[in-house]
Parts: structure tokens; C-alpha cells; sequence
């Protein structure tokens, strides 16, 4: 059974989770945006995003992938979400 974000293109992906974004920040938030050095973002915050990646895409964020760097901007996230999907550990 496959469910409705199983075959999304990236900038759906990113459309999805900056409307999040937006929801959660009340401001736009641009692809390669840095989420953290903003100051709108904090470290806390992370978390949340980590658990709504996973819930809204299906994915299990795990060890070396729970790395702020993947979190820190819309595009960041995108790509995780993109390569898990895939099966692919980056290496």
C-alpha cells in the first residue's frame, strides 16, 4: 500500500515542509533559508521538525542523520527525506 507522499517531487516535498515551517514561525521561509542562524529556530525546535519529517513522510530519522545540518534549511530537509525514501545512506 502506498500512501500519498510516496511518489512526491522535491519541490513538493519542500512546499510541504515549508508550509510547516510557516504554520509553526508565522514567516516564509526560502529553500536554502538557514533555519538555526536565523535566530527564529532554535535547537529545540529541531526536534519537532525531525518528528514531523518522519510522520508526514513516512521516513525513520536515525544515527548519523539526525545531524542539525540536515535540518537546517527547507532544501536540507528535502534532500533527507528524498535520499531515505530512496534507500540510500549517502555514503
Amino acid at each position: 500500500m502506498t500512501d500519498s507522499t510516496t511518489e512526491l517531487p522535491v519541490a513538493a516535498i519542500e512546499q510541504r515542509i515549508g508550509a510547516f515551517l510557516e504554520a509553526k514561525t508565522k514567516l516564509t521561509w526560502e529553500p536554502e533559508e538557514d533555519l538555526f542562524t536565523s535566530g527564529a529556530v532554535s535547537s529545540l525546535f529541531a526536534m519537532e521538525l525531525v518528528v514531523f519529517v518522519e510522520s508526514t513522510f513516512q521516513v525513520a530519522v536515525e544515527g548519523p542523520d539526525l545531524a542539525m545540518d540536515n535540518f537546517r534549511t527547507v532544501r536540507a530537509m528535502s534532500s533527507l527525506v528524498t535520499r531515505l525514501r530512496s534507500g540510500g545512506d549517502g555514503a
